[in-house]
């Protein structure tokens, strides 16, 4: 280590994504959309960078025109009435900006985070590089959140933020109403994030805590059902006192002008863009199907898109591999095959991709586990 930087980031790792493979394949490990943008709308945003977008100049620091097209798309998409505006919103370079500003305003050197893993990595891995203590307080055999050991720790140690996804990545489960009852109950001095980036495959949602309730933030972001991960636009609802603090806080012309154009023309053309979704679905419905045929893995219900599963009893028996062994075995033939997908918080997460590459999955995986089944 270099002797002026911080001794504990030697305990820490950069994120590094998976290393390049050879085209083609299928990359199904990161949750994204199979589906890339409508020619005619890559060509609205071609223009838009020709005619509109001035590069020698600073990008609209305030996102005014953004925050109020959110701001319309959550009110008109929440199946409660609420009323949004712009004051209700805050814009990142993507969710973890958000996520990393939420720690240096109300956790850095003010106490600890709670998260529940498995879940999404980030929580866990931003907040130790600020430094900010996690206590972790697992999941049950369901993924449900061990709520006794999460009131415990509530009660021994200085929690000023607690993480949820809804629903959970990499377990696809949403909230359970004894777990949403719970995160009601938490003081006002605790921060309660949810992290909602797989809204539109769930059509769960807590918006409407996040505008009543002082202590609350839902994060969403347009990675996912939106189609622009290579954008980076994440967002934050929450009321404007909570707003004004990230703020605050959150660098200045965080948002190049365009991705802020990518994501407006997107809520533009978010009714065709959003028709994709319910392919995703039936998709989801026709894996689960199929998964649930082979012995030689168990999975859980998903709310998202994308099917998370473990190896059965009947699978370690005839890998004749402890379940860590045999799911490594399986991504890595899978990932010889061209199929990548990601193996994470002891389990296997497949991400939903088109038609084409579900079969493609679906026929790899029967490679893996005929063998075993004519062998058994």
């Amino acid at each position: 280590m270099l002797p002026f930087l911080r001794a504990d980031l030697a305990n820490l790792k950069a994120y590094k994504p998976h290393p390049p493979m050879p085209k083609p394949y299928d990359q199904l490990d990161t949750n994204e959309s199979p589906i890339d943008l409508p020619d005619d709308v890559k060509a609205s945003l071609a223009a838009s960078y020709q005619q509109a977008i001035a590069a020698n100049r600073y990008p609209d620091g305030g996102h005014t025109a953004l925050k109020q097209a959110i701001a319309n798309y959550v009110a008109e998409s929440s199946a409660e009435s609420v009323m949004v505006a712009e004051n209700n919103i805050s814009v990142g370079n993507g969710s973890d900006e958000l996520i990393r500003s939420l720690l240096i305003a109300a956790a850095l050197g003010n106490g600890s985070i709670l998260v529940a893993s498995p879940t999404f990595s980030m929580y866990g891995i931003l907040a130790q590089t600020l430094g900010i203590p996690v206590i972790d307080v697992g999941r049950r055999e369901n993924f449900c959140i061990n709520l006794e050991k999460a009131q415990t720790a509530m009660e021994q140690h200085a929690i000023r933020v607690v993480f949820m996804v809804h629903p959970n990545s990499p377990t696809a489960n949403p909230l359970t109403t004894e777990e949403i009852a719970w995160l009601r109950q938490l003081p006002n001095d605790v921060l309660v994030v949810i992290d909602e980036a797989y809204f539109e495959f769930s059509g769960h949602t807590l918006v409407a805590d996040s505008l009543s309730r002082s202590n609350w933030v839902v994060l969403r972001t347009f990675s996912k059902a939106f189609r622009l991960a290579a954008h980076r636009v994440g967002y934050a609802v929450a009321q404007p006192a909570l707003i004004e603090a990230l703020e605050k806080v959150r660098l200045p012309y965080n948002l190049p002008s365009f991705s802020q154009a990518a994501a407006l023309a997107a809520l533009v053309h978010r009714a065709s863009l959003l028709a994709a979704v319910q392919v995703t679905i039936a998709e989801r419905q026709t894996m689960v199907d199929w998964l649930k045929q082979q012995p030689i893995l168990t999975l859980w219900p998903s709310a998202a898109n994308f099917i998370y599963c473990r190896l059965s009893e009947q699978g370690r028996s005839q890998l004749g591999m402890s379940q860590a062994e045999g799911l490594q075995h399986i991504f890595g033939t899978l990932r010889q095959q061209g199929t990548l997908i990601r193996y994470t918080g002891g389990g296997l997460r497949i991400s939903l991709g088109t038609p084409e590459e579900n079969q493609r999955t679906r026929k790899n995986l029967e490679a893996i586990s005929e063998p075993l089944t004519a062998h058994a």
